[in-house]
């Protein structure tokens, strides 16, 4: 029989290893190619590798689960993982999508993978199943009401010759990754940090910069437009500037409604 592959995404290290071992003691043809720490590595790793199933923490630092699966789309079947399921069940059930409620319960897990081996078998009508935007905007809009104001960053310190630069964050168009360094392009010029992208995604307000390709992260007051590629990917062009940045295709939804 052809396996079925996998990747798994938890925060937690021994609660990733308890999924992938009860995972391979319920579903033996089930080949996991990849595990993750967070989201974002989920999106690169599964880039990566393609798997068919993404078991996905809710709740993950930086990129959680659910902006994961926004990026993944309808390239894997989701099934989310949660401690809270309260708040989760019923709108899970909406979308006629799975999850797995923790802590983690062979049983439990053996339902789910039961219904995943019958959906394999027997695969619903295209779209009765589609994770879509308005599911995922509602677990979002869940997930958002339990967590603690964030505090993102205001500066990013930079040296430029002999002195030390505090850059407003509004005034960066974008942030490139460069060998060893990462590379900040703002209004006034632009500097080296030795702070990395995935550092730098995690503390930075989301709603005005956003992740768009492994290296780079652009603000989106600074993008004039974006246009579609080859290979489902595309390329946003800066305001005032003909440089363009390209888009990888698990960062294209983000780009939907521009």
């Amino acid at each position: 029989m052809k396996s079925v592959t996998a990747l798994v995404a938890d925060d937690e290290p021994l609660l990733r290893d308890r999924l992938v071992a009860l995972l391979a003691d319920i579903w033996p043809e089930l080949d996991i190619v990849a595990t993750a720490r967070n989201g974002r590595e989920a999106v690169e790793l599964f880039d990566q590798h393609a798997p068919q199933v993404a078991f996905l923490d809710v709740h993950m630092p930086g990129m959680n689960g659910i902006e994961a699966a926004r990026c993944i789309g309808q390239r894997a079947h989701i099934v989310f993982v949660t401690a809270h399921e309260q708040y989760a069940v019923e709108a899970f059930r909406q979308g006629a999508i799975d999850y797995i409620v923790k802590p983690l319960d062979a049983e439990r897990l053996q339902e789910t993978v039961r219904r995943l081996r019958q959906r394999w078998a027997t695969p619903p009508p295209a779209g009765s199943t589609a994770l879509t935007a308005e599911v995922l905007d509602q677990l979002s809009a869940h997930l958002q009401g339990q967590l603690a104001p964030v505090h993102y960053l205001q500066w990013i310190k930079a040296s430029v010759g002999s002195t030390v630069r505090l850059i407003p964050v509004e005034q960066i168009r974008y942030i490139k990754s460069d060998t060893k360094y990462t590379l900040v392009v703002w209004e006034g010029g632009e500097a080296l940090i030795r702070k990395t992208i995935r550092e730098l995604a995690d503390e930075l307000d989301p709603s005005r910069f956003v992740q768009i390709h492994r290296s780079a992260i652009v603000n989106l007051h600074q993008v004039q437009q974006f246009s579609h590629g080859g290979h489902d990917g595309g390329e946003v062009q800066i305001k005032g500037s003909a440089e363009c940045l390209p888009v990888s295709r698990s960062f294209v939804h983000l780009f939907r409604q521009m």
